[in-house]
Parts: C-alpha cells; structure tokens; sequence
C-alpha cells in the first residue's frame, strides 16, 4: 500500500506479522512492529521527521566541523545546518525526496542522487533498501560514484527503538563497543578511550533512564546492540563489518500525540564525526566504483 504525506509518500511493507512504513523523504524507517510490537516510536504523518527520526545520512553521517574540509588544496564550505555547534549535519539527502525504483509487497529500494555542490563536488547515485524479515527489516545502503573523480563517502542511519509500550527509560541499553569516541565541546571527536573501567562501559547493560548521551562508540566488524524490556523481550540492531561506529543518541523531548517523551536511537556509522576533515571510516569511491553495507533491527520476544 502507498499513500502521500507531508513527509512525501509513504510505503507500506508486510510479511507475515511484521509491517513496516518507510517515508520517500530521507528514506526514513518512520515505522516498524512485529506481532503487534512497535519497534520504533513512529511520527505522525503531517510533521517534520523529530529529531533526523529513521532517516538515511549520507555522504557523511555526523558533523563536520565548521562545514569546512580540504580536498586537493582547496578549502570547501558545506551548508551550517547545526547552528547551534556551527557544523554541517548528517550530510546532503535528510531533506530529499526519494524516488522507488523497486518495490514489492515486503520491500522498497528507494533512490536519490548527489549532485555536485560547492562543498561536496562529486556526484553519486545511493540507493536504500528496506526488507522485511519475519522478526523485523534490513537495510541495505548502496552508492556509486558517477562522476569523472574519487569521491568521499560514508553510510549513516537514525533509527529510533522501541519495545511496544515499555517506557523507554525501563529499557535496559547494551552498547557492544570496546572504545568511546571522545569529543570536544561542539561534539569533534578529539580522541578515543578504552571504556574498561569507565562510565561508558554498556558492554553489560544501563538502564536508560540512567543515561545521558550523544555519544559514539568504535565497535567490532558484525556487531550487535539491544536494547530489553524488564520481562525480558528485546530488540537488536545489527550491523555489518563496514558499521564500525554506533552513535547512541537519548532525547527526553521526543514528541508525541501525549506529550513528550523519552526516546533512544541506535544509529549505525561506517565513519564517525568529522570524518571529511580525519578521513577515518572514509571509503573513497574510483569513478563507477560502489560501496554497500548493510544492518538491521530484530525483535525477540521469547524473553
């Protein structure tokens, strides 16, 4: 089923129990349940996707300091699209209306290109698809570079989790990371601890409503995170050996028809913040090449 929103056109996937509703603008995972339980918080139709809520962050996830970044001696200016720390945020199709190109009653691959601009001149053809498992959805990013040079590129995604009703701050967060990316005041990283020992440690476990974080973690090729209700059921992102950076992202604003909420988002990263200016995490694309990585969110309600 596909209907027209504010937020462009919605797709409807099913198969089995699980549904799943993706938005054409930012190709964004604005909803998904299995069996019944909704495994993200959703928005509503006729407002702005809260917080980048499920959106596809691409060529670059994260921040760049300043929007500014070298390439071949020349200095290049991106957009500020975060005032409030001076930087460019999450890359160049958060506000894009994406076309599908493939669709079936349990999938959608959409599509969008980057065109060359004054801070970014390369050009890419991405594409995103979504399909449904019978415990929940994978997604697949891929880009090619169609321009006549190299280009920089890097995956990111901003799924919000949810376990059905469970109030978020119950829920228990397991962040399989072995290094904390360490970052000044405006969020740059400047650096990287081993979390044995320290705070941010989640390998075991904190309780959300315990924490406070717009933080990143290193993480293991095929990593898993989850968050688990107290009677046990839980959900999982996973991601593939390219996702090597979790950004975990906790906001007690996030809106809903009640009012106010907390919400948390596992945000999968092939390269952190500030990565146009670090190059860590960078794929670098020869003309025609592609870069796919994948991840996805299962559900598990066996307890």
């Amino acid at each position: 089923m596909t209907t027209h929103c504010a937020t462009g056109t919605d797709y409807r996937l099913e198969l089995g129990s699980a549904r799943a509703t993706i938005s054409s603008v930012g190709a964004a995972l604005r909803r998904l349940s299995v069996n019944g339980t909704a495994l993200t918080p959703g928005f509503e139709r006729h407002a702005t996707a809260p917080f980048f809520c499920g959106k596809v962050l691409s060529p670059w996830p994260n921040r760049v300091r300043d929007g500014r970044w070298r390439h071949r001696g020349r200095v290049l200016q991106l957009d500020i699209t975060d005032p409030e720390h001076h930087t460019a945020l999450h890359g160049l199709l958060c506000g894009t209306e994406y076309r599908v190109v493939r669709r079936t009653s349990s999938s959608v691959t959409l599509a969008a290109p980057i065109l060359p601009c004054a801070g970014y001149p390369f050009a890419l053809d991405t594409t995103v698809t979504y399909q449904l498992l019978p415990d929940g959805v994978v997604v697949t990013h891929a880009a090619r570079n169609t321009g006549s040079g190299c280009a920089p590129v890097a995956f990111g995604a901003h799924p919000f989790l949810a376990i059905g009703d469970v109030p978020t701050d119950d829920l228990t967060v397991t962040v399989n990371g072995g290094h904390h990316i360490d970052v000044d005041a405006r969020l740059i990283p400047v650096g990287m601890t081993d979390v044995a020992g320290t705070g941010w440690d989640l390998r075991r476990g904190r309780r959300v409503g315990d924490l406070d974080l717009d933080d990143c973690w290193a993480v293991p090729r095929w990593s898993t995170h989850t968050l688990r209700a107290p009677d046990g059921r839980t959900v999982s992102l996973r991601a593939d050996h390219d996702f090597g950076y979790l950004h975990v992202f906790i906001t007690r604003e996030f809106p809903t028809p009640a009012g106010p909420v907390t919400a948390i988002a596992l945000e999968p990263m092939t390269a952190p913040a500030d990565a146009l200016n670090s190059g860590t995490g960078l794929r670098w694309l020869e003309p025609g090449e592609v870069f796919c990585a994948s991840w996805a969110v299962r559900y598990d309600e066996s307890g």
